[in-house]
């Protein structure tokens, strides 16, 4: 089944090992550490957005003030 997001589908096991082996040729072991703490550092800040901007939305939209 093909992620309608992403446009992929169908990832086995044969295709994540060769994706993962093609990384460590690319990065190296050494940096993998780096790159998953960074990846992890970008989708939390993320997430914080999102939550903030909902946040947001709601104090907005229950004010009796229109926008100006």
């Amino acid at each position: 089944m093909t992620h309608p997001l992403l446009g992929i589908g169908g990832l086995g096991a044969g295709e994540l090992a060769i994706i993962l082996v093609i990384v460590l040729i690319i990065f190296g072991v050494g940096k993998l550490p780096d790159i998953g703490a960074g990846l992890g550092k970008g989708i939390r800040n993320f997430k914080k957005g999102i939550k903030n901007d909902e946040e947001d939305e709601k104090k907005g939209s229950s004010s009796d003030h229109p926008p100006q």
